[in-house]
């Protein structure tokens, strides 16, 4: 663990690193600014509710890539990614605090909310930190609670848009354009032949949260180059080969080019329509011309 200088720490999952976070960032680096210190955020992976929670099903707003970068761009200086496992989280409070907050971040300051837990059982609270903090030489501030409301409902507001297709409400409570990347692999190349060639994607996290089933205009990110383009997430209704499964295609306006195994990052701008069955490939090519005329006009 590398010796941070005057650390000023939080500590939370900050899934999307959206608008509601960007609060606790401030209130973080305004500190560090007061004590020319280094601000910290402590996070951990996988997400605690794998472990301990009833649920081991998790839809993450971001990676950890993801979160990682989006936090370096808020400048924070450290982000430290503790491996979460039953060991970990059957320490108990006073033991998380000696043993992993003291002895290995060495904290000038801890910035929480007044309702954060810790240690075996969430048996420690924001009021045993403070008394530890006097006896182990390390201050303690609160989170207000209007802030940390406002961090669950965004995070919750989020993925509920995301999953009902409403982007630009999730985009609004992001502060950015949602994103996901994946593999372009093989597809049945059915777009080809009606000249809206797609690359099929195949997302890497299982965890990452894919919007509901529709056409999207979106922008797509290929190396250092960025484009515009329309996409599907659907089961391809109209296709007869169609498996079932939910597929991610992605049709890159005015480009050629073989690009399997390489990795796109998809901007998710605008829900267009609904994905619907049409009575062949000659309607279903009369659509595709109308969706890519609406998502130049939304894209700009």
């Amino acid at each position: 663990m590398p010796v941070f200088r005057n650390a000023v720490v939080t500590i939370g999952t900050f899934d999307g690193v959206h608008k509601g976070h960007k609060h606790i960032l401030a209130q973080l680096k305004a500190e560090a600014g007061q004590i020319s210190g280094e601000t910290v955020i402590i996070t951990f992976h996988p997400h605690p509710r794998k472990i301990v929670g009833s649920s081991h099903k998790v839809a993450l707003l971001t990676t950890l890539e993801e979160k990682t970068e989006l936090l370096s761009e808020e400048g924070i200086d450290h982000l430290v990614v503790i491996p979460f496992d039953q060991s970990f989280a059957e320490q108990t409070a006073e033991a998380y605090v000696r043993d992993f907050l003291v002895r290995k971040i060495h904290p000038h300051t801890i910035i929480l909310g007044y309702d954060h837990h810790f240690g075996k059982n969430r048996e420690g609270n924001y009021l045993m930190l403070e008394n530890f903090g006097r006896e182990l030489g390390f201050c303690v501030k609160e989170i207000s609670e209007k802030v940390l409301n406002e961090v669950a409902i965004s995070s919750t507001g989020i993925r509920k848009a995301l999953k009902a297709g409403h982007v630009q409400e999730a985009n609004a409570l992001l502060g950015y354009p949602y994103f996901f990347s994946g593999k372009v692999v093989s597809g049945n190349k059915i777009g080809r032949t009606l000249g809206y060639p797609t690359a099929n994607l195949e997302i890497q996290n299982p965890e990452k949260l894919i919007p509901a089933i529709g056409i999207y205009a979106v922008n797509v990110k290929l190396n250092d180059r960025y484009f515009k383009g329309m996409m599907s997430i659907g089961i391809r209704p109209t296709i007869k080969e169609s498996d079932g499964r939910i597929a991610i295609e992605v049709n890159i306006f005015d480009f050629d080019e073989d690009i399997y195994d390489q990795t796109l990052t998809v901007f998710v701008k605008c829900f267009l329509r609904e994905e619907q069955k049409f009575p062949g490939l000659e309607a279903m090519k009369i659509q595709l011309a109308k969706d890519r005329e609406l998502a130049l006009q939304k894209l700009g």
